[in-house]
């Protein structure tokens, strides 16, 4: 596995508005998707940072742990998901993929910390486009079995 960037942040909060607006407006982020208790918000890198309120579309095990959880960009999700497999890790729940190739899937860390993975083919050079908002509702569930 070899990872090549952090290229994802997400952050469950009691104040989504407040935080957006931070996120928007304080830092310059770009907003790509607002929507009640979830938006998406876009780094010149491509990175995502995703703000998730109290309804989010977010799965229980995301945020069980922590209120902030980061995904390690890598080249192969499928290889990185088992070799964390084969060396003990628990994934948790399925690989999530988006139309256009963005995929995601978490794990807990040794210290039961959540993380991800994630795969962006636009980042890697592999597809045109401008990327998946990695919105869990665009995503098609899969198995990494």
């Amino acid at each position: 596995m070899e990872v090549r960037a952090v290229s994802w942040v997400g952050v469950k909060t009691q104040a989504p508005g407040a935080m957006v607006d931070f996120f928007e407006n304080v830092m310059g982020l770009r907003m790509a998707l607002d929507e009640p208790s979830f938006a998406v918000l876009t780094l010149p890198s491509g990175d995502k940072m995703e703000v998730f309120g109290p309804d989010g579309p977010d799965p229980p095990h995301q945020f069980a742990q922590n209120p902030i959880v980061i995904g390690f960009l890598v080249d192969d999700i499928d290889a990185a998901s088992a070799k964390l497999r084969d060396a003990g890790t628990e994934l948790l729940g399925p690989k999530h993929t988006t139309a256009d190739g963005y995929a995601w899937q978490h794990f807990r860390g040794p210290d039961s910390l959540v993380f991800s993975l994630a795969y962006d083919p636009r980042r890697l050079g592999r597809v045109e486009g401008t990327g998946g908002s990695g919105h869990p509702a665009e995503a098609d569930e899969q198995d990494v079995g």
